[in-house]
């Protein structure tokens, strides 16, 4: 059976690792194997990477950050993406390249043609079969990351404004590929998103 990449993105606090876990119980109901990971990260030296990423400590210039992305998403598909769906796998990943150009490219100001370069050199054709958007305000991300009672990373300390960079960033980049991107109104319930996320997948016969 071929392989499917799935790819879910969204500000923080969109809700991706609820909407990962009901995709994994869609597709093992149906008697795919699934595979759940993540980026920056998914391998040894990607969550190394992350850690250095997401630290407070931190500090890099946005071409740096961007290129360290780069790094770990290269590991992270020689290692474990490309061979799952050689093997016939459902890879469900949390974030993927679309990220890198709301975060990278819009917020951080690097620009969407600097990062396809990456891409391109990076991936080859390799894009994901589907992606989720899971759009919500920067407001009501930021409710429920707050929520959480974590002390954010690096990232969730960046102000509303970085935000709604954020979001425009993937908006853009939905309206560019909206038949890969589909956008999920991450404000209804976790019920209504994943009845959303089910007719979608039925929509392409997933």
């Amino acid at each position: 059976m071929k392989g499917l990449f799935i790819t879910l993105e969204g500000i923080e606090g969109a809700g991706k690792t609820t909407a990962m876990a009901a995709l994994e119980r869609y597709f093992t109901g149906r008697g795919r194997t699934c595979l759940r990971t993540r980026e920056p990260g998914g391998t040894a030296l990607g969550e190394h990477i992350r850690a250095w990423l997401l630290d407070r400590s931190s500090s890099a210039q946005a071409d740096t950050e961007a290129l360290l992305v780069f790094a770990a998403r290269a590991q992270h598909l020689a290692e474990v993406i490309q061979p799952a769906l050689a093997s016939g796998q459902v890879v469900l990943c949390d974030r993927f390249t679309d990220a890198t150009y709301a975060y990278q490219g819009a917020a951080r100001g690097l620009g969407f043609e600097r990062i396809a370069v990456l891409e391109q050199w990076v991936q080859g054709t390799l894009r994901p079969d589907l992606t989720f958007l899971l759009d919500i305000t920067v407001a009501g991300g930021a409710e429920r990351v707050a929520g959480r009672g974590d002390a954010p990373d690096r990232f969730e300390r960046e102000s509303p404004g970085f935000f709604e960079q954020v979001r425009a960033g993937y908006l853009k980049r939905a309206a560019e590929e909206p038949h890969r991107i589909r956008i999920i109104d991450a404000a209804c319930t976790v019920a209504e998103v994943e009845q959303e996320l089910h007719k979608i997948l039925r929509e392409m016969s997933l």
